[in-house]
């Protein structure tokens, strides 16, 4: 690639993200940054028509061909907030699942955790992007994003916050997305700016709050709360430790390819194994 090439940039456009883009434009002037569905992304960055693209965690265990790029991610240590399943019967008796189109990484998710927990493998149906529970007569549905913070009308027997159900159970945590690109890629110093982007977005998430609250139907103080509390933006070795054992558990469902080698993946970032800057 010549080093003058823009590079093509691609990330989800919702609240959890915002400081991980947070002035990208001018640490990584090179770059053209472009918003789209994660799972989008994903058929995106396959395609050749990105260059890196922060793409669900599931998505990257598919391609034998794609590599960390930097230690900044979207992960959580406990309650997520934003991935949430809204059980009409107890989690034992769901016989239907209705799973939000938006994420194929929470999806399997949820699929892994009624297997594990419950011994039990619903059938599947989809629940269109932007849909309601209401649009679904599902056993139990999952919402993802910015929606699945708000308390939805209705009766439930049971309501999950898959990080924190993850947590609970896999006693490590849980990585929804990372910074991924294919072996070939040459991005000429993004790296580095990504993780430089993260840390200012860290540094200055009561702005990016003031910015987003109000469309979100979130006042500024819950708003900083989901971002300094329930999420958590740094690659370290439990979230590694995380990243392996769900990807293990994706296998076994089905829901991965075999022999996939994720230190291989990471180590030639220089990373692997480090806690670079995490706090």
């Amino acid at each position: 690639m010549n080093r003058s090439a823009r590079l093509r940039v691609g990330a989800v456009n919702y609240l959890n993200t915002k400081p991980l883009v947070y002035r990208l434009d001018r640490l990584a002037p090179q770059a053209d940054l472009v918003f789209d569905l994660p799972s989008r992304l994903a058929d995106r960055l396959a395609a050749g028509n990105l260059d890196v693209a922060l793409i669900p965690s599931v998505e990257f265990f598919q391609n034998p061909d794609y590599r960390i790029v930097s230690d900044a991610c979207i992960a959580c240590r406990g309650p997520v907030l934003s991935v949430k399943l809204f059980s009409r019967v107890a989690p034992e008796r769901i016989g239907r699942l209705a799973l939000d189109e938006g994420s194929r990484t929470s999806a399997a998710l949820v699929r892994i955790l009624l297997r594990e927990r419950f011994g039990i493998e619903p059938r599947l149906q989809s629940l269109p992007i932007g849909a309601g529970l209401e649009s679904s007569d599902a056993d139990a549905v999952l919402l993802i994003g910015d929606r699945a913070m708000h308390s939805p009308p209705g009766r439930f027997a049971e309501v999950w916050d898959l990080g924190d159900a993850w947590v609970q159970w896999a006693e490590l945590p849980f990585v929804f997305a990372m910074w991924t690109a294919r072996n070939d890629a040459e991005l000429n110093g993004l790296e580095t700016a990504l993780g430089e982007t993260r840390d200012l977005g860290v540094a200055h998430l009561p702005g990016i709050a003031a910015v987003e609250a109000a469309p979100l139907g979130l006042t500024v103080p819950q708003c900083v709360s989901y971002l300094r509390d329930n999420l958590h933006f740094f690659l370290g070795p439990r979230e590694h430790e995380g990243l392996k054992r769900y990807y293990d558990l994706a296998v076994g469902l089905g829901l991965a390819p075999a022999g996939r080698n994720l230190k291989h993946a990471t180590q030639r970032t220089g990373f692997f194994g480090h806690e670079l800057s995490a706090p």
